[in-house]
C-alpha cells in the first residue's frame, strides 16, 4: 500500500477544542412579545436579538424590537435585491383581524403571538444564513438598528471589512 491510498488518521479532539466556541457562529432570536396600544393602535412587537462572530456584522451583539411589518420590510427588501428563494413570513391572518368574525382575541390572542413568533423566528434565523443575506445593509439595518429609518434608506452592500 502506498501513501496516497493509506486511511487518514483523525486527531483525537480535546476538551478545549470540544467546548471551546464554534469558529462561526450566527445567533438570532425572536422573544419576549409585547403588545403595546389601544383600540385601532395596538399592536404586537418581538425583540430580536442577535450574537455572532461573523466578520460581516461589525456588531456582535444587538436587541432591538420589531413589529411583522418590520419583517415584510426586509423581506420585500431582500426579494428586490437578492434573487434567491425566500421563505415565507407567517400569514397576515385577516379574519382575526375583524372582530365580528372572531369570538377570541384575534391577532392579540397569546397562542397565535406564540405561532407568528416562531414563524417569524424561522423566517429570519434562514434568511440570515444564506451568505449573500448577510451582506446586505437590510439585515444589518433591521439586526442592529434601534429604529428602520425607510425613508433614508439607500438599498446595497454593506462595505467589507478587512481581515
Amino acid at each position: 500500500m502506498d501513501d496516497s491510498t493509506k486511511r487518514i488518521v483523525p486527531q483525537k479532539q480535546t476538551l478545549d477544542d470540544a467546548y471551546s466556541p464554534p469558529a462561526n457562529y450566527l445567533e438570532i432570536s425572536v422573544h419576549d412579545a409585547k403588545t403595546q396600544g389601544e383600540g385601532r393602535k395596538r399592536f404586537t412587537d418581538y425583540k430580536v436579538s442577535l450574537r455572532t462572530n461573523l466578520p460581516v456584522f461589525k456588531v456582535k451583539e444587538a436587541s432591538v424590537r420589531r413589529r411583522y411589518t418590520d419583517f415584510k420590510w426586509l423581506r420585500d427588501e431582500l426579494e428586490r435585491s437578492v434573487h434567491i428563494v425566500l421563505p415565507p413570513l407567517p400569514g397576515k391572518a385577516f379574519t382575526r383581524q375583524i372582530p365580528f368574525l372572531s369570538s377570541d382575541d384575534g391577532i392579540y390572542e397569546l397562542e397565535f403571538i406564540e405561532n407568528r413568533r416562531k414563524g417569524l423566528e424561522e423566517f429570519i434565523n434562514i434568511v440570515s444564513g444564506h451568505p449573500l443575506v448577510q451582506n446586505e445593509h437590510c439585515l444589518h439595518i433591521f439586526l442592529g438598528d434601534s429604529v428602520i429609518d425607510k425613508t433614508n434608506y439607500l438599498p446595497g452592500k454593506v462595505p467589507s471589512t478587512p481581515r
